[in-house]
């Protein structure tokens, strides 16, 4: 459902939501290791989270990546549409450019069912939210 990418988006931003308020920033070596992401790879994807305005990063000895904003104000699908675009919120299941209502693909109308309780779950759940679930134990960024 979401891209290798996007993935990774959305455990190096809940990972760096976990991180303790005093830990301020956080480098790219650290973020790549715990969301088990290649360093190059991440350091991408963390660059696009920085020009969406998701993170924010400072260069220096004491530089490094931090949350952009309160993370209850940041949704989950503000990291999807960051990295994948808004394909997964309007798309064709099967891929087709022209699927609609009065088009549909053999799909249509049972997808949309599903994609349209997926975008209510990004739009409705915060990184605070997940966050939270992780630092609590009841959720896991890795097995």
């Amino acid at each position: 459902m979401f891209s290798k990418t996007c993935k990774y988006a959305i455990n190096a931003m809940i990972y760096v939501a976990t991180l303790p308020t005093e830990q301020e920033r956080v480098g790219l070596k650290e973020i790549s290791k715990a969301i088990n992401s290649p360093e190059a790879f991440t350091g991408k994807i963390l660059q696009a989270l920085v020009r969406d305005e998701l993170l924010a990063s400072t260069k220096g000895p004491n530089g490094g990546f931090f949350i952009a904003k309160n993370p209850a104000e940041i949704v989950l699908s503000q990291i999807v549409e960051s990295i994948d675009g808004d394909t997964l919120f309007t798309g064709c299941a099967l891929g087709l450019e022209k699927c609609s209502e009065e088009h549909p693909c053999p799909v249509h109308h049972k997808f949309k069912a599903i994609r349209d309780h997926l975008t209510g779950m990004l739009m409705t759940t915060s990184l605070k939210d997940v966050a939270e679930r992780v630092n609590v134990g009841i959720s896991f960024l890795k097995y």
